[in-house]
């Protein structure tokens, strides 16, 4: 996609949501962190379900150790993978006490040190808890790079490369939040919405034409 292409593409998205923000429910640094490393594999409706009262027992590095595993993972339950995840969560409470003093770092090999916690994670942490420009490259976010030929990639490493290295300002702050509600509400994986999308113009999807003209 070309250059301007790729800006046009982001102010449209940008028009329709100025100031887009993650749809996991968290109340600090810590919390978000523990939502995200959840939220693999899994909703953000059925995390923040699962969140609600695990937050109001323990909403720190700290209390979330004196919970203890066992009632991590009984909260987390109703949550995919949850006994790994549930163990994670402990883990990487008890290295930023260890390491931390309770905080949360900031930087990626920081943030990769910690249990449960990979790139994807590690950069939706970044950039909401701290204000980096980085690029969360989820299921959606891949799919949508590479039909619409925005920043087209074989696997998740690649793509987020191409959106770091293409994505212009001032879109770069918000751009993986865009193409998260995106792919989770218009370019959906089996039937996409074309004919509602507002970035069609732009967008190098082969089949588009057709798939607008069947609804």
């Amino acid at each position: 996609m070309p250059a301007d292409d790729i800006a046009a593409f982001f102010a449209k998205l940008a028009e329709t949501d100025p100031a887009p923000r993650t749809e996991l429910a968290y109340k600090n640094h810590f919390t978000l962190l523990v939502a995200v490393v959840l939220s693999a594999q899994a909703t953000d409706i059925g995390v923040n379900r699962a969140t609600k009262d695990l937050f109001k027992k323990a909403d720190n590095a700290k209390k979330m150790v004196a919970l203890g595993e066992a009632k991590i993972r009984d909260a987390v339950k109703t949550i995919g993978l949850y006994r790994n995840k549930a163990k994670n969560v402990f883990l990487l409470s008890q290295k930023l006490l260890s390491d931390y003093s309770g905080r949360v770092p900031a930087t990626m090999e920081e943030l990769l040190a910690l249990p449960g916690v990979g790139r994807k994670t590690a950069n939706v942490v970044m950039n909401e808890a701290f204000g980096i420009a980085t690029f969360a490259v989820d299921t959606h976010v891949f799919r949508l790079s590479n039909r619409s030929g925005l920043a087209p990639g074989k696997d998740v490493l690649a793509v987020e490369k191409k959106l770091d290295k293409k994505v212009p300002e001032p879109y770069r702050m918000h751009a993986h939040h865009w193409l998260i509600l995106h792919g989770r509400y218009v370019c959906l994986a089996r039937k996409p919405k074309c004919h509602i999308c507002p970035v069609y113009d732009y967008c190098r999807f082969k089949d588009k034409e057709k798939i607008k003209d069947m609804t």
